[in-house]
């Protein structure tokens, strides 16, 4: 059974995600990661809440996954710190 301390609601995982990866993760990404299966939806009741472990596993898969991948496309000498990856990307719909 589900413990409900490790349940968050949509708000909670995109306070929590912020947090955890230092810049800010919305309520929106967070949807969206439920919406395309990356987090499972927990809850029938009209409130959707995600498990805090599931959102622990894909920000671990995340971080430095982008770095790696183009280290590994062109190089190690490669200078991450201008690839703005660290900034906040805004998606103007």
């Amino acid at each position: 059974m589900i413990q409900t301390a490790e349940l968050f609601s949509i708000k909670e995982a995109s306070d929590w995600a912020t947090k955890h990866v230092g810049k800010l993760v919305t309520t929106a990404n967070i949807s969206y990661l439920v919406q395309y299966g990356r987090i499972r939806k927990i809850g029938d009741n009209g409130t959707t809440q995600v498990l805090k472990e599931e959102l622990v596993n894909y920000y671990k898969s995340y971080n430095g996954h982008r770095e790696t991948a183009w280290k590994d496309q062109l190089g190690d000498d490669l200078n991450w710190a201008l690839s703005y990856d660290q900034f906040l990307k805004i998606n103007h719909n």
